[in-house]
């Protein structure tokens, strides 16, 4: 029964439509990676490690990539929405200029989990839809993504309650490791051509796909963490608790740092300054993130702060992770990634601890 479970599945995956499965050896994967770095003409980039944690950042070498990692510290978000950028430069020599700057790097990244796909396709959601950003699209746009399905889960992560911990979109291409081979997904013509170009690869059987369906299944049951409930009922959940006491009693420890804002593969806010320098001539309009645990980030320009207490900031994450934006979009902005857990001092920030407790609340 279990073998046929993941017949049917595979069989369900394959109607999904896609571009097929391919096989390819671990040694000729780290020659694929190699032939990359060497002979593309995008920047390669890939998960390293850095002391005992995990970060995205250029490749040298194939060697350096460590597609066994359990979460990074950053997700690769920061590539497409940079932590600073430059938006546009101003020049009042002579007559008054104005320069549109958008710094596009084509990347190629390597080996993104899938809740950190699916936060990418909800931010793509978030600069398209509404107010289109050209900056993040263009980076978007000029990027090829190379997801790698979970290995190793972080303690901290509840991917599996969030209906994040495996994705069938999303990617250019995804591998699962089998073994001494990687079965790959190609999910989009920009990974077919990839693949054509730079690796060698053999056709991938039944047998295969079955396996790689087996895989994805069992990724779910590694989390530790779950929420006692389904991630469904959360705007309403939230809704009904928005003057919880909870909120109160967690954000008296709460350090207004930020940290769980800036770690997060959803949080897209940003400021932005007009920078003048001191020749007074030319000047930079930037943005830089902004979070909205920090004190000044409702404070407008006459004065008034619209969150000014730290309850009130501390409620408005959660309340925008799975509420506000769901009523905007649709989507829970909520992957289930565990980095604002896992990086807050008070031990405060963990989503899945909160939904919990706010639902025990009231039953």
């Amino acid at each position: 029964m279990q073998e046929d479970k993941y017949a049917d599945a595979a069989k369900h995956d394959k109607n999904k439509g896609g571009f097929g499965m391919k096989l390819v050896k671990k040694d000729d994967f780290l020659n694929f990676v190699n032939t990359l770095i060497k002979n593309d003409s995008r920047t390669v980039v890939g998960v390293k490690s850095k002391r005992n944690k995990f970060i995205y950042d250029t490749l040298n070498s194939a060697d350096e990539l460590r597609l066994e990692y359990d979460v990074t510290m950053l997700s690769p978000n920061k590539y497409f929405l940079p932590p600073t950028e430059t938006l546009l430069r101003y020049d009042f020599t002579g007559k008054f200029s104005v320069q549109a700057v958008n710094e596009v790097t084509p990347l190629i990244i390597i080996g993104i989990h899938p809740y950190d796909l699916i936060a990418i396709e909800q931010m793509d959601k978030v600069f398209k839809d509404s107010n289109p950003d050209y900056n993040y699209i263009r980076k978007r746009e000029a990027s090829i993504l190379i997801g790698t399905n979970i290995q190793n889960v972080s303690s901290y992560a509840f991917s599996g309650s969030m209906g994040a911990a495996t994705t069938d979109r999303g990617f250019d291409l995804m591998l699962t490791n089998i073994g001494d081979k990687y079965a790959i997904e190609i999910g989009s013509i920009k990974g077919k051509n990839l693949i054509e170009k730079y690796a060698k690869v053999s056709e991938a059987d039944n047998d295969t796909t079955r396996e790689v369906q087996r895989i994805k299944t069992e990724i779910g049951s590694k989390f530790e963490k779950q929420l006692n409930f389904s991630s469904e009922e959360l705007p309403k959940l939230l809704e009904e608790n928005y003057d919880n006491e909870l909120w109160e009693k967690n954000a008296q420890k709460c350090l207004s740092c930020g940290s769980c804002n800036f770690v997060c593969p959803t949080c897209y806010c940003f400021d932005v300054q007009d920078i003048t320098e001191l020749n007074l001539k030319t000047g930079e309009r930037i943005r830089t993130w902004d979070g909205c645990l920090l004190e000044d980030f409702a404070k407008v320009a006459t004065g008034e702060n619209f969150r000014k207490d730290r309850a009130a900031r501390y409620r408005h994450r959660f309340m925008r992770k799975g509420k506000y934006l769901y009523d905007k979009f649709g989507f829970i902005a909520c992957i289930g990634c565990g980095r604002c857990a896992s990086s807050c001092l008070p031990d405060i920030a963990d989503p899945c601890k909160v939904f919990n407790s706010l639902k025990e609340v009231i039953e």
